[in-house]
């Protein structure tokens, strides 16, 4: 059934469960290394043929229901007048962090379809290869985590610097977050255009607000970009890790689907959410690291919890980790799909 994963966005009913995996085209594959011995993150993000050959290595792999284009959430950035690269051992960074609001009014607008073209090709390109066997899942980085990228210029523990702006200069923080949601709404409208089946909006870093933050910071400037996805009709997933305590707050936002980290066991999340959502997750991925028979009585404890009921997505909490047997994430699949509730 090729339609299950969208089907389950729905919550219509599937003939079993669903399963896809952040990050499932990566480092933990042997096809993805070769190629970054190669190229640079940045030439396989930009080059649509190496980008649709990585997005389909996990479905030739694993028995996934869902394939994600190969891309990075910063991609944005550069057209917008914000250059980086990836370090190796540390990730991203900015080479010019914004500090200032000077800095935050030189950010540029910019027309996705020639400022990303190459991901809208990659878009394209992998539904032709796909050929109607999986959907297809475009993504973005919602405002909170992109602004919180640029003004602290990679990761970060504390978000001092992005949370000093966000409370000292309150109207500098939304000028620069409704100019990332306009950016980031006509992309990722850009990208069902271009052939995406679902969309999915990464608030990775949103679990370092309070509630009452996430309300006044960040839920106007997610919830923009959902709002203009609506139209488009197709389904929404709205991720974000460490975030028990604003659960009913993300689900406000929007997303027709709510990830769920591992924190919380995905029957309570549920239960916050209510039944008018879907949920993805929510396994912990170093789970992946350790023996199989843990890891598939720690799925059968997720399955359980879902009891079958319409609008779960087994994924993992987080992305798959680089050191990730691949034999365990083909068998956790397998897992997952003979699953039938008692």
């Amino acid at each position: 059934m090729t339609d299950r994963f969208l089907l389950a966005c729905r919550r219509q009913p599937v003939d079993r469960t669903p399963v896809w995996f952040m990050r499932q085209a990566g480092r933990y594959m042997a096809d993805y290394r070769a190629l970054r011995e190669r190229h640079s993150l940045l030439e396989l993000c930009r080059t649509p043929e190496l980008a649709t050959r990585i997005t389909l290595q996990p479905v030739d792999a694993i028995d996934v229901d869902a394939a994600i284009i190969f891309s990075d959430l910063l991609l944005p950035f550069e057209p917008m007048g914000l250059a980086f690269d990836f370090v190796k051992g540390e990730g991203p960074r900015v080479e010019q962090p914004l500090r200032t609001e000077a800095d935050i009014e030189r950010l540029r607008l910019f027309e996705p379809r020639e400022g990303l073209g190459y991901v809208l090709e990659a878009i394209a390109m992998t539904r032709r290869e796909l050929d109607g066997r999986v959907p297809l899942i475009g993504f973005a980085g919602a405002p909170f985590t992109l602004a919180s990228y640029a003004i602290e210029g990679g990761p970060s523990r504390d978000f001092a610097k992005t949370k000093a702006l966000m409370y000292g200069h309150p109207e500098a923080w939304h000028r620069l977050c409704t100019r990332l949601a306009q950016v980031v709404s006509a992309f990722v409208v850009a990208q069902v255009e271009a052939g995406a089946q679902a969309i999915q909006i990464f608030d990775s870093w949103v679990g370092a607000l309070s509630a009452e933050d996430y309300r006044e910071f960040a839920r106007p400037h997610t919830a923009a970009v959902f709002e203009a996805l609506k139209p488009t009709g197709v389904p929404t997933i709205h991720f974000g890790t460490g975030t028990s305590a604003i659960l009913p707050e993300l689900a406000a936002a929007g997303g027709d689907v709510i990830g769920v980290d591992w924190r919380l066991p995905i029957d309570v999340a549920w239960d916050q959410l209510g039944s008018e959502r879907a949920v993805q997750g929510n396994l912990d991925p170093t789970l992946l690291l350790g023996p199989r028979h843990r890891l598939l009585r720690a799925a059968e404890d997720v399955l359980q919890r879902a009891a079958g009921r319409p609008g779960h997505i087994f994924n993992l909490g987080h992305g798959i980790l680089p050191a990730s047997p691949l034999e365990h994430v083909q068998v956790l699949a397998r897992f997952v799909h003979g699953y039938r509730p008692a």
